[in-house]
């Protein structure tokens, strides 16, 4: 048995919790892999802050701010794209109008450009484009930006515990005085005294705080997204209506992502994209740029907003996106506290306040200086960009240095990095975690071929599980499968009946998962 001792826990690998790992000393568990939950399933929009000053203002407000702040304190982590409203034929004129105003109301800027120079800048916009206004929306890459949070906290002293699943508190005296892990693949137990706990779990939030017998209204609202094989436009395209289904394409280095969609689920594990959410969004993006509706889709996706509240109507579109931290001393603990709610956008400024509670608590007297203090780049979580490893392998590369990936172009060397860097971190490298470090798998074969080459790598390597081996192929290329099935048509379907025959003919892969 285990036993560590530590002034602050933190419960959750996402941007949150590996945000407030920069400016703690700590121990961070996380039951899966650094950004496995939320923080890298959605759509990587920086918002200026514009979608939603209708309804929300508060948080506009929050994400203009923290849009400026993260392109000046993380900008190896965005690609500042620009973005553009757009109405079609049809839409409220009444908001159209009223639009500008808003954002004024909450000092975000936007420029009114004609419809004809909106269509020479992103000549993929529908021909029924009647207004457009410019803001300054960008993409920003979750997975490098949590990468980088974690890197900077190692180096910073934070002890980061992946596979570890929280089973329990024990409490005394109003206060956690230790808490109980589970090793999810050794299964071993560790045991963890903090001065202080931090719930910052997102979506899973509430289901943490049970385990401290706390009770947290929640609302979880899926999102669904979809991939495009090609890039197909240069800025993030909005449409100029207030929230709704399918009205986001945001680039993504390579690619694009469209999304996206609201619907209430019991659980956020319950998260998966549907048919008919795909083929709504679809029918909605198309509306403003036509070619999406025959565009080749790579992959489906599906997020989970956790809204803080007890029920939301239409799907959670109506409720806020601001962010709650929760002291917990109403309930009886004084050393257990909860950051949920929130975007992306806004990682920054939640782990703020919830370190400046923890400090407080502490005693600890220094000012937070992630508002002034850039995040550091390292070289091991550079490899997330889309379109990285082409540019530096076509540039230069040793003769021996293999395409493991000939999707993405990533080749061996890159691959090794990779598994060093998870190494290092005392954690066993496989197709996973490998993944989502590097584009391997994130190409349109979906791991059909990469799987394979990079087994046989970590096998070489004597790196990877020996006594199973298939099995993790398997679990990989499943985890692919939930996003295939939705996208099945044209080119995509093809490429799967491909991967169909090598990897159910070839590893008999099929009969492994009956058995």
């Amino acid at each position: 048995m285990q036993i560590h001792k530590t002034q602050a826990l933190i419960i959750g690998g996402g941007a949150t919790g590996t945000g407030i790992a920069r400016g703690v000393a700590c121990i961070l568990v996380e039951r899966g892999d650094i950004n496995a939950g939320a923080s890298g399933s959605n759509h990587g929009l920086l918002h200026s802050g514009a979608r939603y000053v209708l309804n929300d203002a508060m948080t506009s407000v929050e994400c203009r701010e923290e849009n400026l702040l993260l392109k000046k304190l993380a900008s190896h982590c965005v690609e500042d794209t620009g973005g553009m409203f757009v109405a079609i034929e049809g839409d409220d004129a009444a908001y159209i109008a009223e639009f500008p105003k808003l954002c004024a109301r909450c000092g975000i800027p936007v420029e009114v450009i004609d419809p004809k120079a909106a269509k020479e800048l992103e000549p993929e916009l529908s021909d029924r484009v009647i207004a457009a206004y410019l803001t300054l929306d960008a993409s920003i890459d979750p997975f490098k930006l949590s990468l980088e949070n974690a890197s900077h906290a190692r180096k910073l002293g934070t002890t980061q515990l992946c596979r570890h699943q929280v089973m329990g508190f024990e409490i005394e005296k109003g206060r956690i005085c230790r808490v109980r892990l589970l090793h999810t693949e050794g299964g071993e137990e560790v045991f963890i005294e903090a001065e202080q706990v931090i719930n910052a779990t997102g979506a899973w939030a509430a289901e943490i705080a049970s385990l401290a017998g706390v009770s947290i209204p929640m609302v979880y609202s899926k999102g669904s997204l979809l991939v495009t094989a090609d890039r197909i436009t240069q800025r993030v395209i909005n449409r100029l209506r207030p929230p709704g289904d399918g009205d986001i394409l945001v680039p993504g280095g390579t690619v694009s992502l469209l999304g996206t969609t609201s619907v209430q689920i019991d659980a956020p594990d319950l998260a998966h994209p549907s048919i008919p959410e795909i083929d709504r969004i679809v029918d909605q993006a198309s509306q403003m740029i036509p070619m999406l509706e025959s565009a080749r889709y790579i992959r489906a996706y599906s997020g989970v907003r956790p809204l803080l509240g007890s029920h939301a109507e239409d799907g959670g579109r109506s409720q806020s996106r601001g962010f709650a931290v929760l002291d917990h001393e109403n309930d009886g603990l004084t050393n257990f506290v909860t950051i949920s709610g929130g975007k992306l956008t806004t990682y920054r400024l939640m782990a703020e306040k919830g370190a400046d509670l923890v400090c407080h608590r502490l005693g600890v007297s220094s000012p937070c200086l992630t508002r002034t203090q850039p995040l550091p780049a390292s070289p091991e979580c550079r490899w997330s960009e889309p379109g990285l490893s082409p540019k530096l392998w076509l540039k230069a590369h040793d003769a021996g240095d293999m395409l493991l990936c000939e999707c993405e172009m990533v080749p061996k060397s890159v691959v090794e990095g990779v598994i060093s860097a998870i190494q290092d971190q005392q954690m066993k490298p496989d197709l996973r975690s490998i993944s989502l470090r590097s584009r391997i798998g994130k190409g349109p074969c979906q791991g059909a071929f990469c799987s394979l080459r990079v087994s046989a790598y970590l096998h070489d390597r004597d790196a990877a599980y020996s006594d199973r081996e298939l099995t993790c192929i398997s679990s990989f290329l499943r985890e692919r499968w939930k996003g295939l099935r939705p996208v099945l048509w044209g080119g995509q379907l093809m490429q799967s009946e491909l991967q169909e025959a090598l990897q159910c003919g070839l590893l008999n892969l099929e009969l492994k998962q009956r058995n």
